[in-house]
């Protein structure tokens, strides 16, 4: 029986998710139908340009993500503090984009109608502040209004009605580090994975090829969660990384799914070697982000799991 989604997602414990939605039966996100002969492919941007649309809303950042034909990955970090930071008027400002909001948060964002209402409808105002307020760093409104628009626009497409996901997402706890580099890994590759690209470059609608479009212009990409820089330390960033350390990684990674490229050297990395693993660990690791973990991935699974593996370190 699925656990409820509160018992699935707990900031106390940590900020970063792995979500992962799929298409019911043979409907298609992207892709192209075999029988019919239609593509799908134009819906790919759809889904991106949802995503990095809401990251500007929520409080929400957005690692990785990769729009597959029947399947979405996204790595996420919830940044609750900034959430609990913004003002009333901040709030409200970000909920109106996604919905029209009531009369009275409505009148509240018009300066001159605000001066004229009464300190009841102000209080009752700042307590509907509060509520979209945890909406907006919330992982289950993040996914909600994203696979209800695409689920819409699909439907209206496809001149149908019904459902186009599958069910709720399937979510993954990041414990650590490790668990966080190797999930971001995993979804960054997966067009890899399933024989679609053969390098990171070439892996259309994935956050790496984003990230490596704006390295070409020596940035870091808009509406993506950044990277720890080298060369300015004391910035604050949700991802403990550095970016060419994280570009490394990937590159190396991406020969282990593939037999004709070389993954030698992957113990190099300053990411692994910070984890402890061996390179068959961080293969398996990488690997198995969906199909050996449940719904937390850290690194202490890993060496239990190996040990009841008896693989050993290459």
């Amino acid at each position: 029986m699925p656990l409820p989604r509160k018992s699935l997602i707990s900031l106390s414990q940590t900020p970063y998710y792995h979500c992962v939605s799929r298409c019911v039966r043979r409907a298609f996100l992207c892709g192209k139908d075999k029988y019919t002969g239609q593509s799908y492919e134009h819906r790919r941007q759809w889904v991106e340009d949802r995503l990095l649309f809401l990251g500007t809303i929520f409080a929400i950042d957005i690692c990785a993500y990769a729009v597959m034909s029947n399947h979405t990955h996204v790595v996420l970090h919830v940044d609750r503090q900034a959430a609990c930071q913004w003002s009333t008027e901040q709030v409200l400002e970000r909920w109106h984009r996604l919905h029209k909001g009531t009369v009275l948060t409505n009148r509240y964002l018009n300066l001159t109608e605000r001066k004229g209402m009464s300190t009841a409808e102000t209080d009752a105002v700042k307590s509907t502040a509060e509520i979209y307020r945890s909406r907006l760093h919330d992982i289950s409104w993040f996914m909600r209004l994203l696979n209800e628009f695409i689920a819409r626009q699909a439907n209206k497409e496809d001149n149908c009605t019904g459902r186009f996901w599958e069910g709720r997402f399937k979510s993954q706890a990041l414990l650590d580090e490790a668990a966080l580099a190797a999930c971001m890994a995993y979804v960054d590759l997966n067009p890899v994975r399933a024989g679609l690209a053969t390098t990171p470059q070439g892996s259309c609608h994935t956050s790496i090829k984003k990230r490596l479009q704006a390295v070409k212009q020596n940035q870091q990409p808009r509406g993506l969660c950044p990277f720890a820089e080298a060369d300015n330390p004391s910035a604050s960033s949700p991802l403990p990384f550095l970016l060419q350390d994280y570009l490394a990684l990937v590159n190396l990674t991406c020969g282990q799914f593939l037999p004709q490229k070389s993954s030698r050297g992957i113990n190099s990395a300053s990411i692994l070697k910070n984890t402890g693993l061996s390179q068959a660990q961080w293969h398996w690791m990488v690997e198995g982000v969906e199909q050996q973990f449940g719904t937390r991935v850290s690194l202490d699974l890993v060496h239990k799991k190996f040990s009841h593996l008896n693989l050993k370190a290459i």
